[in-house]
């Protein structure tokens, strides 16, 4: 808003920080296309953000609003999770320790081999359209679930998304194959296809677990408010950093894991100088 309509406010930011993946990516496209009018930092990439925001909180909290909206059973569902970032990995684990059989989806050769590796199936939506029980889009990307999957899915899938704006799941083509449409109850749609299949549409394709439950629990979402206010104090005493899209420093990042782990009683080891010396040399352990 402030780059497109409102760009005389500029002159007086020093600096913004940014919360999501999806955020980032276009903050990093403007910054390439010389877009970028302030310093940005990337809070997203925060190793205490990433690895426990996204994936123990959209984890959780996405299963919280798939069973508030439907109070459906888990155990035995097959799960198809469209994408496996960290939003994905952490639903896809949740979805498996209660008892779901979970199928990846993904266009990136690294993570659907990581996924394989992790132990759950990885095949195209294409074929997995056939075998979902729920599916749910955690990519940050458009038009994931087309006309072409939703005519090869089951009577009573249940989709949803999980990963950005109501555009990964395409309603419209939803609405083209529909013959009759009704809401059951708050946050699940019935659409009744020509074909006499239903499908259940969960919170209008908006963010399962921000519609229909309550987002992320404190105990996690702490680590990421955190990261943000220490990042706003860093732009704050470096008012001259470039218009660039940078990292959090890792003393934040580390200080912020320190802190965690000091709310949660526990204490860990700390180097010896001994190890210390070991670690910043050269002359020992390479013969």
């Amino acid at each position: 808003m402030i780059h497109n309509k409102n760009s005389n406010a500029v002159a007086n930011i020093k600096g913004g920080t940014e919360e999501t993946t999806t955020g980032l990516m276009r903050l990093r496209q403007m910054e390439k296309k010389g877009a970028l009018k302030y310093a940005i930092i990337a809070v997203n990439d925060a190793y205490t953000k990433y690895m426990f925001d996204n994936r123990y909180g959209t984890g959780q909290s996405t299963l919280d609003g798939i069973l508030r909206a439907t109070n459906i059973l888990i155990a035995g569902k097959t799960f198809v999770v469209c994408g496996y970032g960290w939003c994905g990995r952490g639903l896809a684990n949740r979805a498996r320790g209660m008892g779901a059989n979970v199928i990846v989806t993904e266009v990136n050769p690294l993570r659907a081999l990581e996924a394989i590796m992790d132990g759950f199936q990885v095949s195209p939506i294409e074929q997995a359209a056939e075998k979902g029980d729920v599916f749910i889009t955690l990519t940050g990307d458009t038009s994931i679930i087309r006309k072409e999957h939703m005519k090869k899915m089951k009577n009573g899938a249940i989709l949803a998304n999980s990963g950005h704006f109501n555009a990964e799941i395409k309603i419209s083509d939803m609405e083209s194959l529909v013959a009759s449409k009704r809401t059951i109850r708050p946050n699940l749609d019935e659409y009744k296809l020509k074909d006499g299949r239903k499908l259940y549409l969960l919170s209008e394709g908006r963010l399962v677990n921000l519609a229909a439950a309550e987002g992320h629990p404190s105990e996690v979402m702490d680590m990421s408010f955190a990261n943000q206010a220490l990042s706003v104090e860093y732009l704050a005493k470096n008012p001259k950093m470039e218009p660039k899209v940078f990292d959090v420093p890792s003393e934040i990042d580390e200080s912020v894991a320190s802190l965690k782990l000091k709310t949660m009683g526990i204490e860990i080891d700390a180097l010896t100088e001994e190890q210390r010396k070991y670690l910043s040399s050269w002359e020992e352990g390479t013969v």
